[in-house]
């Protein structure tokens, strides 16, 4: 079962997904849903007004280092504990 954490951030990718309405979970991978560039960086900008952090990577990096929801889920996780 998700955390409130993981479901939010699948809530904010489900928004951007080409998915046609298959399940995202932490396994799914980004590639898979459509979200480009674009979408990736409205993506992380939702992510770091909602949980006031700061995610400092480029959209190169940030393919490089998000394969997955998960991933995300877990930078975003680190993020919000390093402001704590």
């Amino acid at each position: 079962m998700a955390d409130q954490l993981t479901t939010e951030i699948i809530e904010k990718i489900k928004a951007h997904a080409e998915t046609g309405g298959d399940e995202i979970t932490t396994s799914t991978d980004l590639n898979t849903l459509g979200i480009h560039s674009l979408e990736l960086t409205e993506i992380i900008f939702d992510l770091e007004e909602k949980y006031g952090i700061e995610i400092e990577m480029n959209t190169v990096d940030a393919w490089s280092n998000l394969k997955n929801v998960g991933d995300m889920v877990e930078a975003v996780r680190d993020l919000i504990a390093k402001k704590a």
